[in-house]
C-alpha cells in the first residue's frame, strides 16, 4: 500500500484575535496537512522533532488521535518544544512570533521505509535550515533512490527573505529533488523578487522541476507544466483564520494524487481533467479549514468527504 510521509517542524500555535488568545492547536506547515490526511484515512507518517515536555506530549498524542504514525518523532531532552504566537489581523491572516529552544543534536531518528510511488511532503525553512540540511538531504537522497514522489511546498516567509541569497543554491537543490513544487506569489517574491507565477516558473523552477502550482491568497491558482499554463478561480468565502489554508491545499493535492494513482513516473501522463480534480481537492480542503481556528480539516468534514470520494 502506498503511504504519505511528511518531514517538517511541529509547533504549538497560540492564536490571538483582538489581542486575546482564542485557541491553542498543534501546528507546523507539513504537520497541518498530515493531520488532515490522517483524518481522511490516508496512511501517513510524520518525521519531526519535539521536546520531551508537556507540549511535546500533547503534540504526539494529537498525532496518534488523528491517525498519524509517530514512530519517527525525535523527542529531545535538551530543549523545549517550539511555540508560536499567531496574531490574526482584520483579514484573519496571521503574523507570527516564534519561541524556539532546540538542542545541538537535531532530528535523531531512523527513516521510515520508503517504497516506489510513496509520496513525500516537505516544506518551509525546516528543509532549508543549514543546521538540518545534512539530515534532510540524506532523507531526500533515500526517497529519490526509492522512486518516491516528492511534493515540495516552498512556504518561504518574509522573516527569511534576508537569507534568500545565502539559501539560493539549497532552494534550487530542493527543486531538483521535487516532483511537484508548490509556492505562493509571496514565496516567490520573498525568494526571487518575482511575484508573477509564469516568470518564476520560467526563470527559476522549470529547469529543475517540470510541475509547479502557485497560489495567491484568494486569487487564482496557477498550474504550470511543460505542456500547459492554466488558471483556476478561487471561490470567495468568509474566513475565520487562514493559518492552515496553504497547508491544507497541499493536503488536498496529495489526497488527489493518491486518488488518481499518480506516482513519480506517471505525472507526465496526467490529463488536464486529472489536474483539475487534484486541484479541486486542494481548494476544497483549504476552504474548509479557513472556516475555523483549527489548522486542519475537522474530523466530521473528513469523514463525510472521505465517504464521498471512495
Amino acid at each position: 500500500m502506498r503511504k504519505i510521509i511528511g518531514i517538517g517542524e511541529t509547533i504549538l500555535d497560540i492564536i490571538f484575535k483582538n489581542e486575546q488568545p482564542t485557541a491553542a492547536v498543534p501546528g507546523g506547515s507539513v504537520f497541518n496537512g498530515m493531520i488532515s490526511l490522517g483524518r481522511l484515512g490516508m496512511p501517513v507518517t510524520m518525521i519531526t522533532e519535539t521536546g520531551n515536555d508537556k507540549v511535546g506530549g500533547i503534540i504526539k498524542q494529537f498525532m496518534l488521535d488523528n491517525g498519524v504514525d509517530d514512530t519517527h518523532v525525535c523527542m529531545y531532552e535538551d530543549g523545549r518544544t517550539a511555540i508560536s504566537l499567531a496574531y490574526l489581523n482584520d483579514r484573519n491572516d496571521a503574523e507570527y512570533t516564534f519561541y524556539k529552544d532546540y538542542p545541538k543534536a537535531r532530528l535523531d531518528v531512523e527513516w521510515p521505509e520508503i517504497n516506489k510511488d510513496d509520496i513525500i511532503m516537505m516544506g518551509s525553512y525546516f528543509v532549508l535550515n543549514p543546521v538540518l540540511r545534512e539530515k534532510v538531504k540524506e532523507f531526500l537522497d533515500y526517497a529519490t533512490k526509492r522512486e518516491a514522489l516528492i511534493y515540495y511546498d516552498i512556504n518561504f516567509r518574509s522573516s527569511h527573505a534576508s537569507e534568500a541569497i545565502k539559501l539560493y543554491s539549497t532552494i534550487l537543490e530542493n527543486f531538483e529533488y521535487a516532483s511537484i513544487v508548490r509556492g505562493s506569489t509571496e514565496d516567490f517574491q520573498n525568494m526571487f523578487g518575482i511575484n508573477d507565477p509564469e516568470k518564476a516558473y520560467k526563470q527559476e523552477v522549470s529547469y529543475h522541476c517540470k510541475y509547479m502550482l502557485c497560489t495567491d491568497a484568494d486569487g487564482d491558482i496557477c498550474l504550470l507544466t511543460p505542456e500547459t499554463t492554466k488558471k483556476y478561480k478561487v471561490n470567495k468565502i468568509e474566513t475565520v483564520s487562514t493559518i492552515g489554508a496553504g497547508d491544507n491545499f497541499n493536503a488536498g493535492v496529495v489526497y488527489g494524487l493518491m486518488k488518481e494513482n499518480i506516482g513519480r513516473n506517471n505525472i507526465a501522463a496526467m490529463t488536464e481533467e486529472q489536474w483539475s480534480r487534484v486541484i479541486t481537492h486542494g481548494q476544497t480542503l483549504a476552504a474548509q479549514v479557513c472556516q475555523s481556528f483549527n489548522n486542519s480539516i475537522s474530523k466530521e468534514f473528513a469523514e463525510k468527504y472521505g465517504r464521498n470520494n471512495e
